[in-house]
């Protein structure tokens, strides 16, 4: 079977794109999530590698989607390839089933985890020249945005553990907001 695995890092991104392009790519069965890459338990991959057995293909459409860091891309192709699964990734044509394939996965993970922390510092160091400046403030809190909000579901007579996840927040910031203390 041919899986194909999709991933954004926020819950505003669209997997539209990369799941065009998994099915374009052959993918009879695909699993999208949204999660951060830096986290490495991903229900949506776990259940990916545990589906897949001998002579199956993994196709992402980019390595950065698998994996943020040359380790965990390296563990799971690792784990794919101890149960037989090829992995593919579109952006870079990489095949593991060849061992050009297993070469140029472990340069490329490096290479894009070497980019990935020069962004990141450029990245620190903008913000930093930014705060200096007085131009950077920060986005506020997700809780104090909702304060009203908050308070009038609250004075509506909603339980509290109801209004944080309505609201999409803590319930500790809703004891925070009632309180005044946020």
């Amino acid at each position: 079977m041919i899986y194909g695995y999709g991933r954004v890092s926020t819950t505003d991104q669209k997997l539209d794109v990369q799941e065009t392009q998994l099915k374009a790519a052959g993918c009879q069965r695909i699993l999208m999530e949204k999660a951060s890459g830096a986290n490495n338990n991903r229900p949506e991959l776990a259940r990916l590698i545990s589906y897949t057995c001998r002579g199956d293909v993994v196709i992402v459409t980019k390595l950065d989607r698998l994996a943020r860091s040359t380790q965990h891309l390296l563990t799971v192709i690792k784990e794919l390839d101890e149960k037989g699964v090829a992995f593919k990734a579109l952006n870079a044509d990489i095949d593991t089933s060849t061992p050009v394939g297993k070469l140029m996965i472990t340069v490329l993970a490096a290479i894009a985890e070497f980019e990935r922390g020069i962004s990141k510092e450029r990245q620190r160091d903008g913000i930093e020249a930014a705060k200096a400046a007085g131009k950077y403030k920060g986005s506020p809190p997700v809780a104090r945005r909702q304060s009203d909000r908050v308070l009038g579901l609250l004075s509506g007579g909603m339980r509290a553990a109801d209004v944080a996840v309505k609201c999409g927040i803590g319930i500790a910031s809703v004891y925070r907001i009632k309180q005044g203390t946020v």
